[in-house]
């Protein structure tokens, strides 16, 4: 049995879909989502734990979080002082999109029913590590199936933070070439500023030429 899904290539498309489910079930299991989201709200609804515990980095550096398939836990490093706000939510949402995403659940949940029975089952410790948590992970080198597999789960936190329909209705009155604007936009949705900018340049509702802090609606920066 493998807790983890084999890779898999996901669209865009696909991955937006699954986070609206998310939202769905949130609803379903009267844990509504509101703004400014509070991710461990959708955690509730999917019967996933939040802990928080200190986890020390280990060779590559420091983890930001992990999630236990087998205790349906996410556990989040209470030694980072940054960890909050925004930065919290992305952090949890992440986490929910490899539960989503790369975890076989009905695995997890069965070899969680075993262990319970004492069968006495190796290597249970399986847990995902996250380094990054913020739209910095979308731009990534995407060499590797672990380096996609990072973004997929950025990106389904992106949307389940993010969606369309509340994107839409929170940047009515406001001018998104302003940068007040978006940090007010930013304030309401309860994300990053960084989770907030790639996720309108992404949806190509503005553009920020590389180095640069000048806004330009849609695609109409100046090349070079």
């Amino acid at each position: 049995m493998n807790i983890f899904r084999k890779y898999q290539f996901y669209s865009k498309e696909q991955i937006e879909l699954k986070a609206n489910e998310v939202l769905r079930i949130m609803e379903v299991e009267n844990f509504p989502p509101k703004w400014p989201f509070e991710a461990s709200r959708a955690a509730d609804a999917l019967a996933i734990m939040i802990d928080w515990q200190s986890i020390p980095p280990d060779t590559q550096g420091l983890i930001v979080a992990k999630i236990l398939p087998l205790q349906r836990k996410i556990v989040l490093n209470e030694s980072i002082a940054q960890l909050s706000g925004g930065f919290e939510q992305s952090t949890i949402a992440h986490e929910i999109g490899h539960w989503v995403l790369h975890v076989n659940q009905d695995e997890a949940d069965g070899l969680t029913e075993q262990l319970e029975l004492n069968l006495g089952l190796e290597d249970v410790t399986k847990y995902f590590l996250c380094r990054t948590v913020d739209a910095k992970t979308s731009q990534i080198n995407m060499n590797s199936q672990l380096e996609n597999i990072e973004w997929q789960a950025q990106f389904f936190a992106s949307c389940l933070l993010m969606p369309l329909h509340i994107l839409d209705a929170t940047r009515k009155g406001r001018d998104l070439t302003n940068w007040k604007h978006l940090y007010a936009m930013q304030e309401e949705l309860g994300v990053t500023i960084s989770n907030l900018v790639y996720r309108l340049q992404d949806l190509g509702w503005i553009s920020i030429p590389k180095g640069s802090k000048q806004i330009y609606l849609g695609k109409a920066a100046p090349n070079g």
